[in-house]
């Protein structure tokens, strides 16, 4: 039986099913529901300093990057709610990977729930790694990876 579990959440459908896999878990009440959002820093430095900088200042892009995932962090939280679970909500800063990492090791988090993209292409995935692969070298848990139907193409 799981006494923490930590569900990443960004508010994709993804995500969702990611929550949904919690909710079918059907943990007791005594299971600690940890529900991560994390805000990732866009990648200025990629498209240029100067051209991020006529769009939005770094604070300001942040600042708006983090109110939408405290929306959606609290969306996910009353549908966890919703279905019976007290949740704990964690709102973050930082590369994702390394923030469920660093909070499954403070948690003790004995499974961790990621939602999977499809939608990523196969290079994209390749050349950047995807989540649920860098996860499972890095966890010290078990990683659930919770995955929608394929859609219709």
């Amino acid at each position: 039986m799981y006494k923490q579990i930590l569900v990443a959440y960004n508010g994709s459908p993804e995500s969702r099913v990611a929550l949904r896999e919690c909710l079918q878990l059907a943990p007791p009440a005594s299971t600690g529901i940890h529900l991560l959002a994390v805000v990732n820093p866009p990648p200025y430095l990629l498209v240029g300093e100067f051209a991020a900088a006529a769009v939005l200042s770094v604070e300001e892009g942040l600042t708006a990057e983090r109110e939408r995932m405290a929306r959606e962090l609290e969306a996910g939280a009353a549908m966890l709610a919703a279905g019976g679970l007290t949740v704990t909500p964690h709102l973050e800063v930082g590369e994702p990977v390394s923030v469920i990492e660093e909070l499954a090791g403070e948690l003790k988090a004995d499974l961790v729930i990621v939602g999977h993209s499809r939608q990523k292409p196969l290079a994209l995935r390749w050349w950047r790694g995807s989540t649920d692969t860098l996860l499972v070298e890095k966890l010290r848990c078990s990683l659930l990876v919770a995955s929608g139907p394929v859609a219709a193409e």
